[in-house]
């Protein structure tokens, strides 16, 4: 393997996680079974897999993406192979290949964060609108309600808290009286929008479910939350934000509110139950606001 395990991976997963563990030899196995010449490991990388800049035994440059069962990567495939390439990165064949993902090559060190922030939301709506499509037939893709559901079972110890009880309360409002059953990337954000050549920018790393779009644009509302706590208007600014990007989608700007709320609670919550205390506060703070 050229490179070592991002250390974001180590930390996320735990440097006794088996699946980590083998993740070397499970690199050696396919790489060579797929016939690929590896150029390097993508770092700082993501929490949920690893991924390598490849080359396939023609010259094409591709990247390879290894994930643990847990991060369900059967299912990041089948999102992908139904997108088709339409606003989200391309599937290329891999046959015998198991759990892992053959990528057209991005440009990984270019997403949407390079952008000022107004035009980097624009961009981001724009490819955010194209993902939300029926999804295929006699599809394994869980429910917001039921993603949401174990979620909030897991706050409901800390009920007495005036922010998790509005955001239990938001939830249970929304997922009630659900407006619509689409293909959902998930856990749409800025840094999962990367630079390329095919399009200007296609999304990465899903983490589909189904249900309805306001609940995709709740992890992007909170993007780039240090500058938004540093800022002096920066409640306001959230606030804003919800507004337009449900006006420019066409979406309830209560719904978007209520899902953004509950998101970042629940994120914010389990952030600081995992000792990443300081970045649990300033999402719970940001939820304060909305």
């Amino acid at each position: 393997m050229a490179g070592e395990v991002p250390q974001r991976l180590v930390r996320a997963l735990g440097e006794n996680d088996e699946w980590l563990r083998r993740l070397p030899a499970l690199v050696k196995e396919t790489v060579a079974r797929q016939h690929l010449d590896v150029e390097r490991v993508t770092a700082p990388g993501g929490r949920s897999g690893l991924v390598l800049l490849v080359h396939r035994e023609d010259g094409t440059p591709a990247a390879l993406k290894l994930a643990p069962p847990a991060a369900a990567p059967a299912l990041e495939r089948a999102a992908l192979e139904h997108w088709d390439g339409w606003g989200a990165v391309r599937t290329l064949p891999t046959p015998g290949a198991g759990d892992a993902l053959l990528l057209e090559r991005l440009r990984p060190e270019v997403s949407l964060r390079s952008l000022p922030e107004a035009k980097a939301l624009l961009e981001a709506a724009g490819i955010v609108r194209r993902l939300w499509v029926e999804p295929p037939p006699g599809h394994g893709f869980e429910t917001v309600a039921d993603r949401t559901g174990r979620q909030a079972e897991a706050l409901r110890d800390q009920v007495g808290e005036p922010l998790v009880a509005a955001a239990l309360a938001a939830r249970d409002a929304l997922v009630a009286d659900a407006p619509e059953t689409l293909l959902l990337h998930g856990n749409f954000r800025q840094g999962k929008v990367l630079a390329a050549d095919r399009a200007p920018w296609l999304t990465v790393g899903p983490e589909p479910l189904v249900g309805e779009r306001a609940y995709d644009l709740a992890r992007l509302v909170r993007d780039r939350l240090e500058d938004l706590i540093a800022s002096a208007s920066g409640a306001s600014a959230a606030r804003r934000r919800v507004n337009k990007l449900a006006d420019s989608l066409e979406l309830d700007a209560d719904r978007l509110r209520g899902w953004v709320l509950f998101r970042a609670v629940e994120s914010g919550t389990r952030t600081v139950q995992a000792g990443r205390v300081r970045e649990g506060e300033l999402t719970l703070e940001f939820a304060s606001w909305l």
